[in-house]
């Protein structure tokens, strides 16, 4: 498997800067293994990592693009294993959010609060992860076991959440 291996370097001030650059890795699905930022390697991250490197040079900074594979294939499986580590990380967070989303519409059942306020409010929150989990999918370039799991975690909070509202217009109605 190709991979890109990213370095770079900024001025320590302003650290809004670095920060910045953080962000941007982090957002694009790499991660950090033995002082390098690593992605498997596709054209698309390339294109994005090419206007960070211009962005990075904008803050006085430079940096460093590599393609390739670690030479010998316990240097791959290290590799593989630290990507892997890193989005299956983001999954577990983000079913265990969907698991406080879950809990948060048992409660306001058993409370009986069929208000159209609570069904706004929850609407929003699903909605918030039904994109934090696209913004994790188009990291997981490897189509991870767990991406599996939090599909259908996401399936049953839209089934929880359609409940709760139909409960809610039939309370109003």
């Amino acid at each position: 498997m190709k991979w890109m291996f990213f370095s770079y370097s900024l001025p320590a001030r302003p650290s809004k800067a670095r920060v910045y650059v953080w962000r941007q890795l982090k957002k694009l699905g790499a991660f950090n293994y033995q002082s390098l930022w690593i992605f498997p390697f596709s054209k698309e991250r390339m294109n994005e990592l090419r206007k960070l490197m211009d962005e990075i040079e904008g803050f006085k900074g430079e940096s460093l693009l590599i393609q390739g594979k670690p030479v010998n294939r316990k240097q791959e499986e290290q590799v593989h294993k630290a990507y892997a580590d890193s989005r299956n990380e983001e999954y577990r967070e983000y079913i265990k959010k969907c698991e406080d989303f879950l809990g948060e519409i048992r409660m306001e059942t058993e409370r009986e609060n069929f208000t159209f306020a609570e069904v706004e409010e929850n609407e929003e929150e699903f909605q918030k992860l039904r994109l934090w989990l696209k913004k994790i999918e188009r990291r997981d370039l490897l189509g991870l076991p767990l991406h599996k799991a939090a599909v259908e975690r996401i399936k049953s909070c839209e089934k929880v959440f359609e409940d709760f509202a139909r409960k809610v217009y039939e309370r109003q109605s």
